[in-house]
């Protein structure tokens, strides 16, 4: 059984720090080992003024065992996010805040050669070859919810008014 007195003390420790770190971590009124968190995107990066939502599950054998955290935009399959201390190098020293952060530092600089979702990676791929910026092709997949037809209708949409006010 997960460790409930210390999921009690991280959300109290979590809430302390809340403001400072912009993020939120609600457990759900029937189970607290089942959690919601928001994170805001790194700043300077294409993600800067995006909320990420997460869905959190604790396993039973918590701390020792890492936390489940799903994202619906990270894999198209299973929401699964590509995080080695998700995996195999969580320790029971660190708790969901270190995980939360360590979550916002992905988003600061990806593993572009590991990717979570080959589907999107294809996809992000296939729009760069086409020429256009891969930081505008990752925003406008995003933007339109995957939607490779819809990004690549708005890629060429902004990339002919981008050309046409450039003469």
């Amino acid at each position: 059984m997960a460790n409930v007195s210390r999921i009690h003390r991280e959300l109290m420790q979590f809430n302390k720090d809340q403001s400072i770190l912009g993020m939120s971590l609600m457990p759900d009124d029937q189970d607290i080992r089942h959690l919601t968190a928001t994170i805001p995107g790194p700043l300077s990066t294409p993600y800067e003024g995006g909320i990420f939502h997460l869905d959190i599950t604790l396993p039973d054998g918590y701390p020792f065992e890492p936390p489940k955290m799903r994202h619906p935009n990270i894999s198209s399959q299973t929401g699964a996010i590509c995080l080695d201390i998700l995996k195999n190098n969580w320790s029971p020293a660190l708790n969901l805040k270190t995980a939360l952060i360590s979550l916002q530092a992905l988003l600061s600089s990806p593993e572009p050669n590991d990717p979570q979702d080959a589907v999107v990676a294809k996809q992000v791929q296939k729009l760069v070859e086409m020429g256009f910026p891969e930081p505008l092709v990752k925003k406008t997949l995003e933007a339109v919810g995957g939607d490779e037809s819809m990004a690549l209708e708005r890629l060429r949409r902004s990339w002919e008014f981008v050309e046409f006010s450039d003469h």
